[in-house]
């Protein structure tokens, strides 16, 4: 019993056996390239900026805890199939109390990072949706400044964990005017 086959088909099975093959080297080239040693280097954990910023809520909101760094997935819970939209991004700073509640989430502007305003918003609207106060500063606040805006945007249950108290209204809006920034 002799098969033969149509030229057509036979040229659709040629064809289909030598993309296969093509993806099968494209793969393997690929692989072989990244098998190799790579080059890892120890960065700082925080920036500069981003230390004075957690040198100054530490020394202005001593009855708080100040987390820094902190992944999304620890604050934001979600179906399973939406995780992807923000589980890779990171909280600058978080403000808690005793009980480990969270006060406020704090971000620290990025002057190196132009452009960055739409992911930004994106990160301050998951924050948002999830429950959060969010609180955006451009520089780094003297210690009087951040204790007045702190206590001005904090619930005042929330506050009392924080520092001392600034009962100045003026001082409230001196402190905003001073810190260039900006609340989400």
């Amino acid at each position: 019993m002799k098969l033969l086959l149509p030229p057509v088909l036979l040229a659709i099975l040629a064809l289909a056996l030598l993309l296969t093959l093509a993806v099968v080297a494209v793969r393997r080239s690929k692989g072989a390239r990244g098998a190799g040693a790579i080059a890892l280097k120890a960065r700082p954990v925080m920036t500069e900026r981003e230390q004075a910023m957690y040198r100054r809520l530490r020394e202005t909101c001593p009855g708080s805890e100040v987390l820094a760094q902190v992944a999304f997935p620890a604050l934001v819970s979600s179906a399973r199939e939406h995780r992807g939209r923000f589980d890779r991004l990171v909280a600058d700073f978080v403000l808690c109390d005793a009980s480990m509640k969270v006060q406020v989430v704090i971000e620290l502007a990025d002057p190196d990072r132009k452009g960055r305003a739409r992911a930004d918003a994106v990160r301050a609207k998951v924050l948002a949706k999830a429950g959060y106060k969010v609180l955006r500063f451009a520089n780094v606040p003297d210690q009087d400044d951040l204790r007045a805006y702190l206590n001005a945007q904090m619930p005042a249950d929330d506050r009392a964990a924080s520092s001392r108290r600034t009962s100045s209204r003026s001082a409230v809006v001196k402190a905003t005017r001073s810190m260039a920034l900006d609340e989400l």
